[in-house]
């Protein structure tokens, strides 16, 4: 006998929930018949026509047969610095110490199961301490940190996830980063990077963890013997360095039949005739920042990875293909704007890095100390005066009076011209303008720090701004 599920919400303070249930009983209650259907089965009530039309689209992990997870060092203050050069000093220093010494030296606890003292030294000895396996990595958003990775698994990285970011490493590629759960939070999640990924770039819930889907996949050499490539990648030709895309040839397939272009497997098509990998990205991306995407379907969101809806509308397309290449340019914090790196589009004189938006106009030490924001309005801490309009100022540390007579006082500092909006707005989990200070706190920033932030504005005051133009160009939910 199949069984009947039944749903009753219950809303309100907990007096106004102890009354009604005092009062109520399984045959009173106002029932509702659910009719749970593959693969979620949800025991609430769902839309049957928006689910049906969600589980249409084409899974990302199917888009993408080759991905994982994110990388996990397991002692992120041993294997996680700042610049290649400190990686590097401490990759060397580690490796020379007795496990003892190194063990109290660098604060590293007990051993785990999983990731030993002694076997993190032996893997960076092993390695021949190249420094050419130090290696960027995208730590958080906007956050490109260095490590020396050597691709063994349980070594100086607890879990490097060598059969993906082996692709990352051999040659020009390019990732999308997206969660496979959303858990407590909204999907905000997706990120591009060029980089090996750490396994919570995405969020520090854990159960919302970065998983990383390379565009290209490479030949690898191991053992002198090349590795076999994915089953859908051999189809394709070999195109710079021996890549091929890391695309679903089925989904391909109903690209090319829905716009009628012809796929090339390498670079960008021109939109006219072809289309390229790098188009399907762009596209991908344009989806998943539209906001009318991440409300419709925010159910669920939170619980697979997200789905890609197609069009038949090659003008679509190819606006989406536009934005989605600015947004990836913008996020990259690379070449010019509007996607001119990717060789198809004029180089533009209009890079917004070039006009920032925020200025840092106090000198001083430049030591993060505590970070906090005031809106446009709010009173200035030294003079009590409301802040002008115009953006907020993002302070590192606050106003301080001379602790002693002839000490000259410390005066706060802080980025100016902030908008409310780029302050509030996250990447997955994290609260980007607050959780890149932060993470820097007790460190004095850098004039490379200060220009970096300038341009983490300016990226997330243009994402607000492309998000908005991608649903403008939507004409209709569903896309069709």
């Amino acid at each position: 006998m199949t069984a009947r599920v039944f749903h009753a919400d219950l809303w309100g303070n907990r007096k106004v929930k102890e009354s009604r249930l005092d009062h109520a009983n399984v045959k009173t209650t106002d029932w509702a018949e659910l009719a749970p259907v593959s693969p979620f089965y949800f025991f609430v009530p769902r839309d049957p026509a928006l689910s049906a039309e969600y589980q249409s689209f084409c899974c990302v992990s199917e888009i993408f047969p080759v991905n994982s997870v994110g990388i996990v060092t397991a002692r992120d203050s041993l294997a996680i610095h700042c610049s290649a050069e400190e990686a590097w000093k401490t990759a060397q220093d580690f490796a020379s110490l007795p496990a003892d010494e190194a063990r109290r030296k660098y604060d590293l606890g007990p051993d785990a199961r999983d990731w030993k003292v002694s076997l993190a030294q032996d893997d960076i000895r092993a390695s021949g301490l190249d420094r050419q396996n130090v290696s960027a990595v995208l730590y958080r958003p906007f956050d490109v940190r260095f490590t020396y990775y050597t691709g063994r698994s349980r070594g100086f990285i607890c879990m490097p996830r060598p059969k993906v970011m082996r692709h990352v490493l051999a040659g020009q590629n390019l990732s999308l980063i997206t969660s496979r759960l959303t858990k407590g939070e909204t999907f905000r999640h997706a990120q591009a990077t060029r980089h090996i990924v750490e396994v919570i770039c995405m969020s520090p819930n854990t159960s919302n963890n970065g998983f990383v889907f390379p565009l290209y996949v490479y030949p690898v050499f191991e053992e002198k013997r090349e590795t076999k490539f994915d089953a859908g990648a051999r189809q394709w030709p070999p195109g710079r360095g021996g890549r091929r895309p890391n695309l679903n040839p089925e989904f391909v397939a109903e690209m090319e039949k829905r716009l009628g272009l012809k796929f090339i497997p390498d670079g960008l098509g021109d939109l006219e005739g072809t289309f390229g990998p790098e188009d399907v990205f762009h596209y991908i991306y344009a989806i998943f920042h539209s906001p009318t995407y991440r409300k419709r379907y925010a159910e669920f969101l939170k619980r697979d990875f997200p789905r890609v809806p197609l069009t038949s509308n090659l003008s679509l397309f190819r606006e989406l293909c536009q934005k989605g290449a600015d947004l990836v340019a913008l996020h990259l914090m690379e070449g010019d704007y509007v996607a001119a790196s990717w060789n198809r589009i004029a180089p533009s004189n209009a890079s917004p890095f070039q006009n920032l938006i925020t200025r840092y106009p106090v000198p001083g030490d430049n030591l993060v100390e505590k970070v906090f924001y005031l809106a446009p309005g709010d009173p200035e801490p030294a003079t009590g005066k409301p802040l002008p309009c115009g953006g907020g100022r993002v302070y590192i540390s606050k106003d301080r009076p001379a602790a002693r007579p002839h000490q000259e006082a410390k005066k706060g500092q802080y980025f100016e011209g902030v908008p409310p909006e780029v302050w509030e707005f996250h990447v997955g989990g994290y609260q980007v303008c607050e959780k890149w200070l932060k993470d820097r706190k007790g460190r004095k920033l850098s004039y490379d720090d200060i220009q970096h932030y300038h341009r983490i504005v300016v990226a997330l005051n243009e994402t607000i701004r492309l998000m908005s133009e991608i649903d403008a160009v939507i004409p209709r939910w569903p896309i069709e």
